[in-house]
């Protein structure tokens, strides 16, 4: 799969903003893995994604108040990486003939890393807390957070951050055992910066 680049990181690092700049300007194709998330979830089954179901069949409460950011870790689906070889199937029924840029938190690196042609084809971004925090209340718009459905929305919320922190060291501890490329997000940072930064690793 030498024609595709990926870019895999924790939540509200900029993936999917890089993904599309990059594609925008190259003439690449875009691939988000979170809009194909619900066609992904449709084409699994109980026993080829237990995790997945079991999240699909709680409510909003069992999802994101009642357990522990530890908890919601271990057992989230995507970042157990549950329905990733569908993303494969996705990506090899399009044309090889133009690149392709595929973004999310579902490209983990233990399951990119053996499709890698060369190491230079793929870059985690790493946000800090106080970037993401500061990324995801730039989105907010009061009504539509999925946490409002709950029945404590402060709670949801603390409880998604501290998961979020946990699965990015995670992925800093991972990309850095298999020597695969990461960036930083700090608050430093400006979009042109990072699209450089992830543009000089794909040697572009």
């Amino acid at each position: 799969m030498r024609h595709v680049y990926w870019i895999g990181g924790g939540s509200g690092a900029g993936k999917s903003t890089i993904a599309r700049r990059l594609a925008d300007r190259q003439g690449w194709r875009l691939y988000s893995t979170d809009d194909v998330m619900g066609d992904h979830a449709r084409r699994t089954t109980p026993d080829e994604a237990p995790f997945l179901h079991e999240f699909m069949a709680m409510d909003m409460d069992e999802r994101w108040v009642n357990r522990s950011p530890e908890t919601m870790l271990r057992t989230f689906h995507w970042f157990r990486g549950e329905g990733f070889g569908l993303i494969v199937e996705d990506l090899l029924r399009m044309p090889q003939e133009t690149c392709v840029v595929v973004e999310g938190f579902r490209l983990l690196p233990h399951l990119v890393q053996p499709l890698l042609t060369e190491p230079g084809h793929a870059v985690w971004l790493l946000p800090t807390p106080r970037f993401r925090q500061a990324a995801f209340t730039g989105r907010a718009t009061p009504g539509t957070r999925f946490t409002e459905r709950t029945s404590d929305p402060e709670r949801a919320n603390r409880n998604i951050a501290a998961r979020d922190r946990l699965f990015t060291e995670r992925l800093r501890e991972e990309t850095a055992r298999r020597q695969l490329p990461a960036v930083t997000v700090d608050l430093t940072m400006s979009e042109d910066e990072l699209a450089e930064r992830v543009s000089a690793i794909f040697r572009l």
